[in-house]
């Protein structure tokens, strides 16, 4: 058997049974998921009104706030955020893999680490990631305790899985002690009050968030929703259908530190960051947002759930899609942000991502537009996708 066939079935097995039990002990997650899914839909339905709305909030909170249409945009305004030779720590964004974030930065002269430990696997094996929550899932731990043996020492591929975490978790801890610039997603954006919310449970989030001087929050403008009370819900919602739930860590972020313990006067910074940096990104999913098929897929929370029920994927793994998009959700993406309809096509239209989606999008309907898309642009016959 191949090493990924290895891998991806001990993912499914672990996975796949825990969601629905989740799900069964916690009957009130799917009531969550359908006030998650209209709250999104009121979103995407005024986005211009709720990304207007999230700038001013973040500004308000002594936060500075940036609209982006693109990858240049987003480089050069981080660039000028971070400078050079810095140390940079990085808690697991795929949106900013998605802009070339860490690349880009690393060829400014700054050291750049990823801390999520996924992400952290294939950046020392120069991979890229194969799961959208579960980045390194195509490895098996021996092949894990070789990559470790060979980059930190310590352990090696006969090592528990602790004792390779505890390797990685001791030279990550110094990282963050001397970093810089922290950079993170966001799972859920509050308009409102122009919170970042960020589901987790390494704890590397936190560091990243409280540890640095500055905070620089990148994320697509699909992540707002309207209040804060909205917000909460996406981590509690994303994490069950992760079949990681209860999460061990949801993180809020309203802008600089902030102490109010003098006369009850709120000031910033206090011992967090003294900079909170929020950019709010385009690249492609404006225009998706305008296409009444494509704009199902601007509802997706990035749960890695249909991965783990589409045949395709498990027969093929990470090379379906333009990372970090993988999967069903990824052959979307893949045409929202890349321009590129080759992933949809490979797409068998089992229907399984459909039945286990929680914002119940119509993933085989959204690739099947995407294919004819595709075909539309090279000449030749549209399909019926009703």
């Amino acid at each position: 058997m191949l090493s990924w066939d290895i891998a991806v079935n001990r993912a499914i097995n672990n996975a796949v049974p825990k969601v629905y039990k989740v799900l069964r002990e916690h009957p009130y997650i799917e009531e969550l998921a359908k006030r998650l899914r209209e709250a999104k839909l009121e979103v995407l339905n005024n986005l211009e009104k709720y990304v207007e709305e999230t700038l001013q909030s973040v500004k308000n909170n002594g936060g500075n706030a940036y609209y982006v249409h693109d990858e240049k945009e987003a480089q050069e305004i981080v660039g000028k955020i971070v400078g050079k030779g810095k140390i940079v720590v990085m808690g697991k964004s795929m949106v900013a893999y998605e802009l070339g974030i860490r690349k880009y930065l690393e060829s400014l002269g700054n050291e750049v680490w990823e801390t999520d430990l996924g992400e952290f696997l294939i950046q020392q094996a120069n991979e890229p990631p194969s799961h959208i929550i579960a980045p390194a899932i195509h490895m098996t731990k021996e092949s894990v305790g070789k990559l470790l043996k060979e980059k930190l020492g310590g352990v090696d591929e006969n090592s528990k899985v602790e004792d390779m975490v505890a390797v990685v978790r001791k030279f990550l801890r110094d990282k963050f002690v001397k970093a810089d610039v922290g950079i993170t997603g966001a799972n859920a954006i509050a308009a409102d009050t122009g919170s970042v919310l960020l589901v987790e449970n390494e704890g590397n989030i936190r560091f990243t968030t409280v540890a640095p001087q500055i905070h620089i929050a990148i994320a697509g403008v699909e992540k707002i929703l309207p209040t804060l009370a909205d917000a909460m819900i996406e981590p509690l919602v994303q994490s069950a259908y992760a079949g990681l739930y209860p999460p061990t860590y949801v993180n809020l972020t309203s802008g600089p530190s902030s102490t109010a313990d003098i006369e009850h006067n709120r000031v910033r910074p206090a011992h967090g960051p003294k900079e909170f940096h929020l950019i709010l990104v385009d690249n492609g999913r404006v225009k998706a947002n305008k296409d009444n098929v494509l704009r199902e897929a601007l509802l997706c929370i990035r749960c890695g759930r249909c991965h783990f029920h589409c045949p395709i994927y498990r027969a093929i793994g990470n090379i379906w899609g333009d990372p970090p998009y993988s999967g069903p959700m990824g052959a979307m993406w893949s045409y929202i942000v890349k321009g590129d309809t080759k992933p949809a096509m490979y797409c068998a239209h089992s229907g399984n991502c459909k039945e286990v989606c929680p914002m119940r999008i119509n993933i085989p309907r959204v690739l099947e537009h995407i294919k004819n898309l595709g075909l539309h642009s090279q000449g030749k016959d549209k399909l019926d996708y009703k």
